[in-house]
């Protein structure tokens, strides 16, 4: 991922939703960007419910696909 994603657009903060990755200078969390979209809700629909711009909703995703390939990923078959 670029740098500038988190720097510019996504940040950090300890102070901030227990330190959850938010859309900088908002408290609000890219899960909610990525669970309304995964949710059915259509990018217009997104930036009128969250007032979040286009490039925001962009690196909320372009973050969250980042982050998968650091996850342990568990098979959902069932073991007999």
């Amino acid at each position: 991922m670029k740098k500038s994603i988190l720097t510019d657009v996504i940040t950090i903060d300890n102070e901030i939703q227990h330190s959850k990755p938010v859309l900088k200078g908002t408290r609000l969390p890219i899960s909610i960007i990525i669970g309304s979209l995964a949710g059915g809700m259509t990018y217009d629909e997104v930036i009128q419910e969250y007032a979040v711009t286009r490039e925001q909703i962009l690196a909320s995703l372009a973050y969250f696909s980042e982050l998968l390939n650091y996850e342990t990923v568990y098979s959902m078959e069932k073991v007999s």
